[in-house]
C-alpha cells in the first residue's frame, strides 16, 4: 500500500478518539490497569505490559467485537473477504501465499505478515515510518483503494455499516463494547474494536519463551546451538530480530519516548540498477519519503511462529526458512536474467550487517530448528483467536 494514496482514507487519531473516549497517547502501566490488561489477554509473566494508547482502553467487549469483524466477511465492500482471508490463525495469522490478492482482485506487492504480538511493534506494515498505532494501520486494509484489500471506500460505507446495525447480535455487541457512544456502527468504532482483538493476540508460549523462562529442557540441543548462532557476530542475526518480540521494531508501555527505534534496512534482496534499486513497484520507505536513500529499506517482522508464515521477505520471494539463511550467508541475491536482474550483495544501500558468512549444513540446520522451537502451539490454536462463526471455533 502507498502511503501517499492512503491519505484520504485514513482518520486521525485525534478524530479516532471520538469512538473510544478521551485518553492520554499511551495507557499508564502498573496498579490496576495493568494487572487488568493482564488478565484481559493472558499475558505471560516474561512479556511486558503491551502499549494500549489511552484513547482506546482495552475492554472484553471489543475484543469480542473485533474478533467478529475479523472474521466476518460483511465487513469487506462486496461482502467476499474478512481480514482473516489473509491472517490465518492456523499459519500465525499470515496466509501461506507470496502475496494476498484483495476483495475484488488486485493482487498486493507485499507478503501479508503474522499478527503475533503485533501491538509491541514500533511501526506498522512493512515499509512506512507514519503508521505507529493500530488504529492507524487498519484503515489501510478496510479503506485503501491502492490496491484495495477489504475495499470499503466513500461510496460503500453506509451499506457496510448498516449490514451491522440490521444484525440483532452486532447492534447489541456494539453497544456493550461502546456503551458512552449512541448510535450504531461507525467506521471508528469498527477501527477501535478491530485494533483491540489484534492487541489481544499474544504469542508466548514457544518452546523458545519456555526456555527463557527457566525451562533449560524446552529446546533440543540442536536449538540451543542455533540459539547460539543466532545471536552471535558471525550470524548477527539478532542485530534486527532481538528481544522478546524477535525485532528491534519494538515497544511496550513502560518504553520512553525517546527510546523507541523505528528501524529499517536493505538486506541486498535486490539491486536492478547498480545504484541501490530495488523493483519500481515496490520501493520500500522510499515509497514513503521519496528520500533515494530510503529505496529497499524494510521493517525487521517479528519471527514468532516464522516457521508457520513461509514465504518470506517482504514480497514472499523466498520460499523456506533456509533459504532465508543462505542469502543473508552470500550476503544478498543475485539475481542473474529477468526484469529484476541484479547483484544485491553489491547494492551500496545494502544495510552494513549483511556481510555475508561462512557455515556448514549443520549450523543451518541449527538455526532451522531453533527458528522452528519459536513456533507457538497453544497461539495457533487459541479459541480466543478463532472463528466464531464456525462450531467450536474450527
Amino acid at each position: 500500500m502507498r502511503a501517499g494514496r492512503l491519505a484520504g482514507a485514513m482518520l486521525s487519531l485525534v478524530a479516532l478518539a471520538g469512538a473510544g473516549g478521551c485518553g492520554s497517547a499511551t495507557a499508564d502501566p502498573g496498579g490496576d490497569d495493568e494487572e487488568r490488561i493482564r488478565d484481559l489477554v493472558a499475558l505471560p509473566a516474561h512479556l511486558e505490559l503491551p502499549a494500549v494508547p489511552g484513547f482506546n482502553p482495552l475492554t472484553r467487549e471489543k475484543i469480542e467485537l473485533g474478533r467478529h469483524l475479523f472474521y466476518d466477511p460483511r465487513l469487506s465492500g462486496n461482502e467476499t473477504q474478512s481480514c482473516a482471508s489473509c491472517h490465518v490463525q492456523r499459519l500465525g495469522f499470515a496466509d501461506g501465499k507470496k502475496a494476498p490478492t484483495g476483495s475484488t482482485g488486485q493482487v498486493l506487492s507485499r507478503n501479508s505478515q503474522g499478527l503475533a504480538n503485533a501491538a509491541y511493534h514500533s511501526t506498522l506494515t512493512w515499509a512506512n515510518n507514519g503508521l505507529l498505532e493500530l488504529e492507524d494501520q487498519i484503515q489501510v486494509p478496510l479503506r485503501g483503494d491502492n490496491p484495495v484489500e477489504l475495499g470499503v471506500s466513500d461510496g460503500l460505507v453506509d451499506e457496510v455499516l448498516a449490514r451491522f446495525d440490521d444484525d440483532p447480535s452486532y447492534a447489541r455487541m456494539f453497544r456493550e463494547a461502546f456503551p458512552e457512544n449512541e448510535g450504531g456502527a461507525t467506521i471508528n468504532k469498527i477501527v477501535f474494536a478491530l485494533a483491540s482483538f489484534v492487541r489481544s493476540l499474544v504469542s508466548g508460549e514457544s518452546p523458545y519463551d519456555r526456555y527463557v523462562s527457566g525451562d533449560k529442557s524446552a529446546l533440543t540441543a540442536g536449538q540451543r546451538r542455533g540459539l547460539g548462532l543466532f545471536n552471535g557476530e558471525r550470524f548477527e542475526c539478532f542485530h534486527c530480530h532481538s528481544g522478546v518480540n524477535l525485532s528491534v521494531s519494538y515497544r511496550d508501555a513502560n518504553t520512553s519516548d525517546g527510546t523507541i527505534r523505528y528501524p529499517f534496512f536493505n538486506n541486498g534482496l535486490y539491486d536492478v540498477d547498480g545504484e541501490g534499486s530495488y523493483p519500481a513497484h515496490d520501493q520500500g520507505l522510499y515509497d514513503v519519503t521519496l528520500d533515494p536513500d530510503d529505496r529497499g529499506l524494510f521493517r525487521p517482522p517479528s519471527l514468532r511462529n516464522v516457521a508457520l508464515t513461509a514465504p518470506y521477505m517482504h514480497d514472499g520471494s523466498i520460499e523456506t526458512l533456509r533459504g532465508v539463511l543462505q542469502h543473508y550467508a552470500a550476503g544478498g541475491r543475485l539475481i542473474e536474467s529477468g526484469a529484476f536482474a541484479g547483484d544485491g550483495r553489491l547494492s551500496p544501500l545494502k544495510s552494513g550487517l549483511v556481510r555475508g558468512f561462512q557455515a556448514t549444513e549443520q549450523e543451518l540446520d541449527d538455526v532451522v530448528a531453533f527458528l522452528e522451537a519459536l513456533t507457538d502451539p497453544v497461539f495457533i490454536e487459541n479459541p480466543a483467536f478463532s472463528d466464531p462463526f464456525q462450531p467450536d471455533g474450527e
